[in-house]
């Protein structure tokens, strides 16, 4: 059994091999979607990734319900990143500190705006009932930004931004399921 100051944190190894899934059963991080944080400058609005961007070899975080997925540079080491990912994670939620200042969080994931078209909103639904759930499992998110012209936009966060397989997925994965759904989308980009 746990005590108050250890968190209990069990890694994941999601396809792209310069990520890391840090995921904390115990603890909600992000009650509701999920946060993509790339630099310092957007982890302002996130203790949690400020912690962790600090990291010397940490490219960028991906904060999720119960979980972080850290991505490194070509430069980071595992080894060193590990241990002090792990120690940021411990000292974070110690602090009792939200991950997320949700004051900041500019949108939810992709659920729909009161603005969507009918197209849009059966689009999101598909993402948000069906992909996301799966993407999450490999340590990432999807966000929907438009559809246009028979193509959707989308965002790839976390460890499906840049990862090798990431093309294979959207477009033998979302691409096919989204077709497959809904007639009128003809193809998936990721921006």
């Amino acid at each position: 059994m746990a005590t108050p100051n250890s968190v209990d944190i069990r890694l994941d190894f999601p396809p792209n091999p310069n990520a890391v899934k840090y995921v904390v059963d115990d603890h909600v991080l992000l009650a509701r979607g999920s946060a993509s944080f790339t630099n310092l400058a957007t982890a302002e609005a996130s203790p949690l990734a400020k912690r962790i961007l600090t990291i010397p070899g940490v490219a960028s975080c991906l904060v999720g319900y119960n979980f972080i997925t850290v991505v490194k540079t070509p430069e980071g080491d595992w080894e060193v990143l590990d241990a002090k990912t792990r120690e940021a994670l411990t000292a974070h939620i110690n602090s009792g500190d939200p991950a997320v200042n949700p004051l900041t969080l500019d949108r939810p994931a992709t659920s729909g705006a009161a603005d969507d078209t009918d197209l849009e909103k059966r689009i999101k639904a598909v993402l948000d009932q069906e992909i996301r759930p799966a993407v999450a499992m490999d340590g990432g998110d999807i966000v929907f930004e438009k559809f246009e012209a028979g193509t959707v936009y989308v965002y790839m966060q976390g460890a499906c931004s840049g990862c090798p397989s990431s093309t294979a997925t959207l477009k033998m994965g979302i691409e096919t399921r989204l077709k497959n759904a809904i007639p009128e989308v003809q193809e998936v980009v990721a921006l």
